[in-house]
């Protein structure tokens, strides 16, 4: 049975973009990507809504990372060997390899996905995670904090959610950022988000 990993790279004040949308802040220098790589070598297959599958779809043609460092190299050939399931209800098909399409989150299907797959499965970006993290889909929450306050934008979870976590590893860069990786503890009381 796979675990559900919601990952995100986020401000210290919790922004995944700022209020421009923009997360250039957040890009990770040469460590971090590394260890990002490694961190997503396991997984089998990312969940994705829509915003958050066009910023990663990207990674899905090899001429746009051709003259990037390694380590982008690498994470474009690890990303385009897992499967990519986009929940939206916006888009009529997707155009990258290994991607299925379904019109909304469904978390029966999710829950049978984690039941049936041999890998890791993880969920990007915080409006899809939010639905999963309300469905107690989510086991495990990672995070890379990165030295900058932004003051408002997209936040890492929804308002209004409680979740008890354990914590189960943490590492620093030399860069500043923060690793904290926590498993959700699903025999705790945790409640849906609202506003």
């Amino acid at each position: 049975m796979g675990k559900l990993r919601y990952t995100a790279i986020a401000s210290l004040d919790g922004f995944v973009a700022d209020t421009g949308g923009n997360f250039d802040w957040a890009a990770p220098d040469e460590e971090v990507h590394r260890f990002v790589n490694d961190l997503e070598r396991p997984i089998g297959t990312h969940l994705y809504g829509r915003r958050m599958y066009e910023v990663m779809w990207f990674w899905d043609t090899p001429d746009a990372v051709e003259d990037q460092p390694e380590t982008m190299r690498e994470y474009a050939a690890i990303w385009r060997d897992a499967d990519k399931v986009v929940f939206s209800r916006q888009l009529d098909d997707v155009s990258t390899s290994k991607t299925t399409l379904h019109q909304k989150f469904d978390p029966e299907l999710v829950r049978a996905m984690k039941a049936s797959s041999e890998r890791d499965l993880s969920i990007g970006g915080p409006t899809i995670a939010a639905e999963a993290i309300a469905a107690g889909l989510v086991d495990e929450i990672a995070l890379i904090w990165v030295p900058h306050i932004v003051g408002g934008g997209t936040s890492a979870f929804p308002r209004g959610a409680r979740v008890d976590l354990d914590l189960a590893d943490e590492r620093g860069f030399a860069g500043g950022a923060v690793y904290v990786s926590y498993r959700v503890n699903h025999t705790g009381e945790s409640q849906p988000p609202h506003d």
